[in-house]
Parts: C-alpha cells; sequence; structure tokens
C-alpha cells in the first residue's frame, strides 16, 4: 500500500512538471516557426507604406493623400504604387528632375507631366503586357512639390503652398488661414489690430503670373495691370455672386493680399486715432471725423489741415474749412493711406509752421501707445 502511495505522488508530480513546462515550450516552437517564417520572407518586418496606412512620428507627411484623376505629377512629388493583391510590387518612389521614376520590373518611367490616372493606366499597360496578369495599378500621392503658389501680404499663413490639383484663387486664400480681419474698435479709436496679429487685408489681392492671363478682360472688380498681372476687388470677391472673379490659380503663381490704409485724424477730436481703410481707397474729411467721433470741446473748424503722403515719401499740407464743408458749401476732400487730418484747438489757426513735424509727432506717438 505505501508502494502505491509513493507511486502515485510520483505521477502526480511529474505531471505538474510537464503542465508548467508545455506553455514555455509551445512559445520556443511558436516564436522558432515566425523566425523561420521571417528568414523565408527578407521584407519581413519592413513597414510597408500603403496608401489610407497611418504612420507615426516623422513618418506622417503633409500634403499627401488620395487625389482625383486630374492632379499632374511633376519633379519632386512622392508617390506611392501599389498593385492588388502583390503587396511585394509596392513602393515609394519620387519624381525625378528628368521626370521619371524607378518601376519595379520597368526600369525608368516618364511621369512628369502625367496625371495620376494616365499613370496608372500605362503601368497597368506596361506591367500586363510582359510580366502581370490583368494588374490593378493605384497611385496613392505622398508628397505635392512640383505646383507651388506664394500667397503673401495680408493672411493669416503667409508661405509656399503646394497646389494639389485645380484651386480658385478663394480656395488657395483659404490653403492660407484667410485674409486678416479687424478685431474691433478700441475704446481709445481707430481699428487697426488684424485677427492674426498682422495688418488687416486691404482692398485688393495682386495676382503674379510667369506667363500671362491670356484673354482675360477686366470687369467689375477685376483690373488687368499687365499681361502677367491682375487685381481683384477683395470684397466683391467674398461678397458678390460674380463666380469670374474667383479666377484659377495656376503653379507658380503669386497671390499678394494687399494691406489696408490707415488715416490718422489727430487734434480737438473725442478720438483722435489711426483708422483702416479696409474695402476703400480713400475717406472723405468729414467720414474721418466721424470715426474720430467727431469734434471735442473747442476745435477750430476754420484753419484745419490735410498732410498728404506723396508717392515720392514727402508729404504736402491742404488748408481746409470743416466749418464749410459740414455746411455744403465746400468740397469734401478725399484723405488716402498715411494721410493726416488735423483739427487745431479754437484758438489756434493752424499748428503754425512747424505744423506737420507736431503732426507727425503727435501721429508717432499714437502708433507706439495704442499699436496702429
Amino acid at each position: 500500500m505505501r508502494h502505491c502511495y509513493k507511486l502515485a505522488c510520483g505521477l502526480v508530480a511529474l505531471i505538474m512538471v510537464f503542465a508548467l513546462s508545455a506553455p514555455v515550450a509551445l512559445g520556443q516552437g511558436l516564436n522558432q516557426d515566425k523566425q523561420a517564417a521571417q528568414d523565408q520572407d527578407a521584407g519581413a518586418g519592413i513597414q510597408t507604406m500603403e496608401p489610407n496606412a497611418p504612420t507615426s512620428g516623422s513618418q506622417d507627411i503633409a500634403g499627401g493623400g488620395m487625389e482625383g484623376p486630374d492632379y499632374v505629377l511633376g519633379p519632386e512629388d512622392v508617390v506611392t504604387i501599389t498593385v492588388f493583391n502583390l503587396p511585394e510590387m509596392t513602393q515609394t518612389v519620387r519624381v525625378e528632375n528628368d521626370g521619371t521614376i524607378t518601376v519595379k520590373l520597368l526600369g525608368k518611367v516618364q511621369a512628369a507631366g502625367l496625371t495620376t490616372s494616365e499613370l496608372r493606366d500605362e503601368l497597368q499597360r506596361d506591367w500586363g503586357k510582359s510580366y502581370l496578369e490583368d494588374p490593378h495599378v493605384q497611385i496613392f500621392i505622398r508628397q505635392f512639390h512640383s505646383q507651388p503658389v506664394s500667397v503673401v501680404g495680408a493672411v493669416a499663413k503667409p508661405g509656399i503652398y503646394q497646389l494639389p490639383g485645380p484651386r480658385s484663387l478663394i480656395q488657395v486664400l483659404a490653403m492660407a488661414g484667410g485674409v486678416n480681419t479687424p478685431q474691433g474698435s478700441g475704446a481709445n479709436g481707430g481699428t487697426t489690430s488684424a485677427s492674426s496679429g498682422g495688418a488687416p487685408a486691404g482692398r485688393w489681392v495682386y495676382i503674379t503670373r510667369k506667363t500671362n492671363f491670356g484673354t482675360l478682360h477686366p470687369m467689375t472688380g477685376l483690373e488687368v495691370i499687365s499681361h502677367n498681372q491682375i487685381k481683384v476687388d477683395l470684397g466683391k470677391l467674398l461678397y458678390s455672386d460674380d463666380t469670374a472673379l474667383n479666377v484659377p490659380i495656376e503653379p507658380f503663381d503669386v497671390v499678394t493680399v494687399s494691406k489696408a490704409g490707415i488715416v490718422y485724424v489727430v487734434g480737438d477730436v473725442k478720438r483722435p486715432g489711426g483708422f483702416t481703410l479696409e474695402d476703400r481707397d480713400s475717406l472723405t474729411a468729414l467720414q474721418a471725423l466721424a470715426l474720430a467721433l467727431g469734434f471735442d470741446t473747442s476745435p477750430n473748424k476754420r484753419h484745419d489741415e490735410i498732410i498728404h503722403q506723396l508717392p515720392d515719401g514727402t508729404r504736402k499740407v491742404s488748408f481746409i474749412n470743416l466749418g464749410k464743408i459740414m455746411k455744403g458749401k465746400a468740397k469734401d476732400p478725399l484723405l488716402t493711406a498715411d494721410d493726416i487730418l488735423v483739427v487745431p484747438g479754437n484758438g489756434l489757426k493752424t499748428f503754425g509752421a512747424t505744423g506737420i513735424g507736431t503732426a507727425l509727432a503727435t501721429v508717432s506717438g499714437l502708433i507706439i501707445w495704442r499699436g496702429l
């Protein structure tokens, strides 16, 4: 009986040892099988850049993505080529400066100047002739480099952007974060700070082209400056229903959003300051006075001045009578960008012989104090 008991205990111990060692042996066997499989497949363990497959860290490429069949490839574009059911044919290539790409089995293939659909069809045809049976090819654009457009001026994010296909003027402005807009009037006067921290957008958007605009003709809201430059009224572009103003943008175009000019009002007014012209090129003297909330306590309405900024950088003084202008007995003159309306206090005919210097010093103080 005692012998049988010892035999049973020995069997139980043997079973427990076997049970504990089996998972370890099984895991080692699986690892050996996995290693053997990797040895048979030289590409195992290497990340393949599949279309729409998420990548991590530095492998994320801005501007990449599937594009329509109208995108025209060019030098420096990076594309991934895949063949359905043949993962070993997947490859990512860059279009060389001579316009070619190096493709498996085919060698150098012309890519620049072809749309993505044209390149796909050509690869399917060439591979299908001698190497593959009814191949189904997909082209995935990883990086856009061949169709740059420059957007500068009063936009949120000026810079160079790649056109991933046909784009209009409004679409390109949207790519740059939109145009700068005023934040609103402060307690001390005019509106000059823009939403993105830069100057507010002015009236015009200029488009400069390396070639020419062909048969494009002037129209309301669009002026032809030269054979390779036009300007578009920003307000009409954004807020009218005239789609002709939303001109197509081509690679290498330079889009410049003008910065809004500023007119200044100083002297005996309630809120002296600088006021943006925004969607206009000029203000009348009375409009500028209204933006400054009118006269203060004791203005001299008969001996007012406009200091004009001339194209050559010099300044010219024009004397006006705001009292007569308000009564309709004198013409209301225009102020353009950087002009200064000076309203002396009562008892002063003007700022005197040093009027321009005094007014400019006052404006400079406003610019420093209010960040105009």
